[in-house]
């Protein structure tokens, strides 16, 4: 019979809940699982959009001030993910629970893996070839594509070993909005979950590897492609930026980011809340 109750899961039927649902997805078929993670890219891109054109607004605000608004709107992205139901690879890395639980096999953990990386990347860059076409760069007389080319260029100046060691932090504070969330019984509380903790990870500048994958692209693609119009309009020109590159996205930020994702998501929240609540069943 179905609990009645209104009441938020309590922490040890969360952990139940975040096994049961890697189980799940990592049984998804593989044309499933490729297209829900096209969304979820999308999703997070959509977010990142939002929270470009918050900074392109915000020039005036103290720094902290616009760092909270712009991490705020981003939490679309994630809403989207949690509630509108797509694959994200930063959320996935939780499947570590049902799989160190020997409820998912390796085969099955790495094929969901590379399945919704790979499906992030299509539909966030995806969205950054889409955004580009539209000439949203050019919005608010250029201020949205001054906004992600200045995001962009500060992640070129990061390093490698900081950028990996704000992904670990990033991740684990999206990792907590998805374990949250797993506390939820209405879509409102999933919403109210999720909206605290990825507005701090992007508030405080930390790394999210989907999120890279449009804030990134796009701004290559307006420092590349854009008008002279464009760069007249701003006082600038595409030589302030010779400094980013594909390659340098790649090895620079991509990878590094993305590793310290995984380290952050599946071992600070996932291994460590499996040890608490999973590694001696209830009865057991």
């Amino acid at each position: 019979m179905t609990d009645p109750t209104l009441d938020a899961l309590l922490p040890p039927q969360m952990a139940q809940r975040a096994q049961e649902l890697g189980i799940r997805k990592a049984a998804l078929p593989a044309d499933v699982t490729f297209v829900l993670a096209v969304l979820g890219g999308a999703f997070i891109a959509l977010g990142a959009v939002f929270s470009t054109v918050a900074a392109a607004g915000s020039a005036g605000l103290p720094f902290g001030l616009a760092r909270v608004l712009i991490g705020l709107v981003f939490s679309l992205g994630l809403i989207l993910v949690v509630v509108g139901g797509a694959e994200l690879f930063t959320g996935n890395v939780l499947i570590i629970m049902a799989w160190v639980g020997r409820q998912v096999s390796t085969r099955r953990l790495l094929r969901n893996w590379a399945l919704v990386i790979v499906g992030n990347a299509v539909g966030a860059l995806g969205t950054a070839a889409l955004t580009f076409g539209a000439g949203h760069y050019g919005f608010g007389r250029g201020a949205v594509g001054a906004a992600q080319l200045a995001t962009a260029q500060a992640k070129f100046g990061q390093g490698f070993l900081a950028t990996f060691v704000l992904g670990i932090l990033g991740n684990a504070l999206v990792c907590l909005a998805i374990w949250l969330s797993f506390s939820a019984r209405s879509t409102t509380d999933r919403v109210l979950a999720v909206v605290p903790p990825v507005a701090a990870f992007v508030a405080a500048g930390f790394e999210h590897c989907i999120a890279d994958l449009y804030l990134v692209p796009v701004a290559l693609l307006t420092r590349d492609l854009a008008p002279a119009a464009f760069w007249a309009g701003i006082g600038s020109a595409p030589e302030a930026f010779v400094d980013m590159s594909w390659g340098g996205f790649l090895t620079g930020i991509l990878l590094p980011a993305t590793l310290g994702n995984m380290v952050g998501g599946g071992l600070l929240v996932g291994l460590v809340y499996w040890f608490v609540y999973l590694r001696h069943p209830a009865g057991g």
